[in-house]
């Protein structure tokens, strides 16, 4: 039984909130705080870390980019299970990875009309291909 996930996804992707409101109502935890740092937050902590002189590899190491890191490992690491909410980019497949190497249910949002297809969504515990189909499977399989 799910009682909780994680929703993973992009920053710039209006669905995100979206998806977790209607998770809420079907009682399950959906963890989505990380959104709240809005479309432009990765790249205001690049100009940032420039602008301070700082490479990647040195801006990896600050202090931002540790509180951030550890922020959604915390929440990835106690929620039941993991939604990737497409379209998403490499920092949110690395996510569901985490979540799904943790043996955690991962699952995929997708839509019928995927530009691209990939085989390696079977480590996906199951991909949907409508919004329908995702909240029937999680109010069948939420904890009661």
């Amino acid at each position: 039984m799910i009682k909780s996930v994680y929703i993973v996804g992009s920053l710039r992707n209006p669905e995100v909130p979206l998806v977790a409101n209607e998770l809420e109502k079907l009682g399950i935890e959906a963890f989505d705080d990380w959104y709240g740092a809005g479309p432009e937050a990765d790249d205001k902590w690049k100009e940032h870390e420039q602008f301070r002189g700082r490479n990647y590899s040195e801006a990896l190491d600050g202090y931002a980019a540790r509180h951030v890191f550890d922020f959604d490992r915390t929440h990835l690491n106690r929620v039941d299970a993991g939604l990737l909410v497409l379209p998403a980019g490499r920092s949110g497949h690395l996510e569901l990875g985490y979540i799904t190497g943790l043996g955690k249910p991962s699952f995929i949002l997708t839509g019928p009309n995927h530009e691209r297809w990939d085989v390696m969504y079977c480590f996906a515990t199951k991909v949907f291909f409508s919004k329908d189909e995702m909240y029937e499977y999680f109010a069948a399989n939420r904890l009661a």
